[in-house]
């Protein structure tokens, strides 16, 4: 439609003079919206008695599953309402998986406006569905359509940062896949002060904090959509040569075709590398509450009893110490994000990997004698160290990626490589869950049921090294030609610095955002001042974890 050209690649091609500083912010606008995606389980508790409102009306104890997702007079189970999460990350894959390619050649802004609806649209379709107490609704808006927004945020940013920042890939995907990890820092605390806005005495306020969080998200991500450029094609910065010689034996300057990655080595090696970094990473993270309390009982609170011995005060004064530790690794996770992705600017990617997993290794088979030896601090200081770098194995993959496979196409091979993030959010959970609950029920103590469940994942990141020491140059064979990227780039409606800047000078866009440095400051702001004062609600929540 016409009226929508402005939405096509070729209507952001960037001005002459054009800030790439602005790029981030856009994309971190989007990740900070759909990183909310972490944080949905603050919605759980009110949700389980929506109808009761006080307290929950439980189903009738034969009532079926089938007959309990169209129940209208009793609440729904938070096992119920946990199956979100899956659809969640599941969807997310398929959705980077399936439109990676259609997002190259649509460009960012158009994918970036469809994620915005996707996501915004999930939230308006759930709170029907709790307004009318019809549980398929919320999997439906949130879970299946939230979730393809999902990936289209997420992927949507890569190609066109990496583009804009040859000289720094690491940081520049790493400033922008961090908001994914912030989302939750700021969306929680926000979903729980709208929450009690609007609780009355006949509504936990759930359904009405959807439709403000739906229509403060929607100002947020199209905002950040609309800001996106990307650069001419064989633009660079001023100054910066591509590095030659042995610099650059794993950063290629040719590109690979989407579409022929499934048969390269080094595509499936590291698809192999995320996904046991992150199974290992998800282990620790989603058993890291019930790790704390369990292994350190008593202990958190200044007293020398074990976890069972605890009243239910005492439990619940544990459970804070454990919601602050929780918070902790989140803010790791971020900060990680950045960091680590910035590092591998200097070291390169594969040296990068080769201490998240060789530390690794050290880290996760440190825990048991760490937990058992009572040394608290020492061992919430290595759980930390290993969530940032579960989170800077995300934020350096995509360079990793452009370094093997090219710029061209980063967008859509990023895309099929979070299959590994689906696989592993499957795998991760469930195995180290059962291993939990063999154990005890086998007559382990608690405090030791995540001995064996450490010196596994210790095992995986081991077989991380090996796969990550098999990655090399993608041979010549796999490569583009110049013909097939000629063709690769006319259906990408990419053009060159020249044609691009001709095209600007009889009218093109950009506006002030081009050149204002206002503009800049102010983009940062809207997005810099809620990521900190998410950070500083985080590190108050966790100080009393050191007190």
């Amino acid at each position: 439609m016409a009226i929508l050209g402005f939405l096509d690649k070729e209507h952001t091609i960037a001005a002459p003079g054009f800030n790439r500083w602005l790029v981030p912010p856009a994309a971190l606008a989007i990740h900070l919206c759909i990183g909310m995606a972490y944080g949905f389980s603050v919605f759980w508790l009110p949700l389980s008695k929506a109808v009761g409102i006080t307290e929950p009306v439980a189903c009738p104890a034969g009532m079926s599953f089938a007959a309990r997702v169209f129940a209208t007079t009793c609440d729904w189970k938070i096992s119920m309402l946990g199956w979100m999460y899956t659809l969640f990350f599941v969807f997310l894959g398929l959705a980077a998986w399936l439109f990676g390619a259609w997002l190259e050649h649509a460009g960012p802004r158009k994918a970036g406006v469809v994620s915005a609806l996707c996501w915004c649209g999930g939230l308006v379709i759930s709170a029907l569905g709790i307004h009318t107490h019809q549980i398929w609704l919320m999997w439906l808006g949130s879970g299946v359509i939230g979730g393809i927004g999902l990936g289209l945020g997420y992927i949507s940013p890569v190609s066109t940062l990496i583009k804009w920042f040859p000289d720094w890939r690491g940081m520049a995907t790493g400033m922008a896949i961090m908001g994914f990890g912030g989302g939750a820092m700021i969306g929680a605390p926000l979903a729980d002060r709208l929450m009690r806005h609007f609780a009355t005495p006949s509504s936990v306020g759930v359904w009405e904090s959807f439709l403000a969080l739906a229509a403060i998200y929607a100002v947020f991500m199209l905002a950040g959509a609309m800001t996106y450029r990307v650069p001419p094609a064989g633009w660079k910065p001023a100054g910066w040569t591509p590095p030659s010689g042995a610099a650059r034996t794993m950063m290629t300057q040719r590109h690979v075709h989407a579409g022929r990655v499934w048969g390269i080595p080094q595509f499936w090696l590291v698809w192999g590398v995320l996904f046991l970094n992150v199974s290992a990473g998800i282990g620790i993270l989603g058993m890291a509450s019930p790790l704390l309390q369990e292994v350190f009982g008593g202990r958190l609170i200044g007293i020398d009893a074990g976890f069972n011995a605890l009243d239910a005060a005492q439990k619940g004064q544990v459970a804070a110490v454990a919601a602050g530790f929780t918070g902790l690794l989140s803010l790791f996770n971020i900060i990680g994000r950045f960091a680590w992705a910035s590092l591998s600017d200097y070291i390169g990617r594969k040296a990068t990997y080769f201490i998240f997993l060789g530390l690794g290794f050290v880290l996760y088979a440190s825990v048991p004698s760490l937990a058992h030896g009572g040394r608290l601090a020492l061992f919430a200081g290595v759980v930390c160290i290993i969530l940032s770098m579960y989170g800077g194995a995300f934020a350096t993959v995509p360079a990793y990626l452009a370094d093997l496979f090219g710029t061209q196409m980063v967008g859509a091979i990023h895309g099929r490589l979070l299959t590994a993030w689906s696989a592993a959010g499957v795998l991760g959970p469930i195995l180290i869950n059962y291993l939990r609950e063999y154990q005890i029920a086998g007559g382990v103590p608690r405090a030791h049921a995540y001995d064996l469940t450490m010196y596994l994942l210790a095992g995986l990141v081991m077989a991380g090294i090996v796969l990550n020491a098999l990655i090399g140059p993608v041979a010549d064979k796999y490569f583009m030609t110049d013909a097939e990227l000629a063709a690769e780039r006319n259906l990408a409606q990419e053009r060159d610095s020249a044609a691009a800047a001709g095209a600007h000078a009889r009218g093109g866009r950009g506006g002030a955002l081009a050149t204002c440095p206002a503009a800049t400051a102010f983009a940062w702001a809207a997005v810099g001042i809620p990521l900190l004062l998410g950070m500083w609600i985080t590190l108050q929540k966790a100080a009393v974890l050191f007190k």
